[in-house]
């Protein structure tokens, strides 16, 4: 894997919301981050070390990161590993939500891989939160084959893990808010492509496709009903610091 200074990191990464996103693993970009031994991958990204941004971070073996606080809130769902801060330790398939204005001081003794979301709450929503996995309620999806695990939900954004069985196909939809979706394990796909583990996928408001599985089935990340939508760090510019 090709390190890159977090210097040379845009401040400008996949901001055209109108536009059909996806970057599989062979595409990815790592960049250092100002801690040692935090590298992050940005999928997309405004402004500067302040941003409004998702991105995969990694966390090697005993490294942290300075305490800090979240003025647009952050989002983190922990793929790989154990993560950890003063509050606890999260292992691999956690959720946790810090609303704007909390803080913390995080770090991982084993090393650990995160998907981070940062400015992208809403302005009136406070929740904080930590699913674990043994607190995970998985519910029958739409069809068979499916199941969903719905996370959090706030003024029409909804956050969920779907879990496809193999040879599973969904009906036609849009999305009128649009859809982002990480594919955790297995391989996605519908009549656009086909996305393996580590594929980040964004598809722009009123946007329709039919997903589907082959004989490998998936588990996805998803994320609906948020481009579009007033967020925090709408307010943040590229040059923001």
């Amino acid at each position: 894997m090709t390190l890159l200074p977090w210097t040379q990191m845009s401040a400008e990464i996949n901001t055209d919301l109108s536009q059909r996103i996806v970057q599989t693993p062979e595409q990815a970009l790592w960049f250092e981050s100002p801690a040692k031994d935090i590298h992050r991958r940005p999928l997309d990204r405004i402004g500067a070390e302040v941003a409004k941004a998702t991105s995969l971070v990694r966390y090697l073996p005993d490294s942290q990161f300075a305490s800090h606080q979240h003025g647009g809130g952050e989002e983190i769902l922990v793929l790989e590993g154990t993560f950890s801060d003063e509050n606890g330790d999260y292992p691999v398939g956690t959720y946790l939500r810090n609303p704007p204005g909390t803080s913390h001081a995080p770090f991982s003794k084993e090393g650990c891989l995160l998907l981070v979301k940062l400015w992208q709450f809403s302005q009136d929503d406070t929740e904080q939160l930590c699913i674990r996995p043994e607190q995970q309620h998985w519910l029958p999806g739409l069809v068979p084959g499916l199941q969903v695990l719905p996370l959090h939900q706030f003024d029409g954004i909804n956050t969920a893990l779907v879990r496809w069985a193999p040879n599973t196909t969904f009906q036609p939809h849009v999305h009128a808010g649009g859809e982002e979706i990480y594919v955790l394990e297995g391989v996605f796909q519908d009549e656009f492509g086909s996305y393996p583990k580590g594929s980040w996928l964004r598809s722009p408001r009123w946007s329709k496709h039919q997903p589907f599985t082959g004989a490998e089935g998936a588990l996805i990340y998803v994320k609906v009903g948020h481009l579009g939508a007033q967020l925090l760090g709408d307010q943040l510019k590229p040059q923001d610091q």
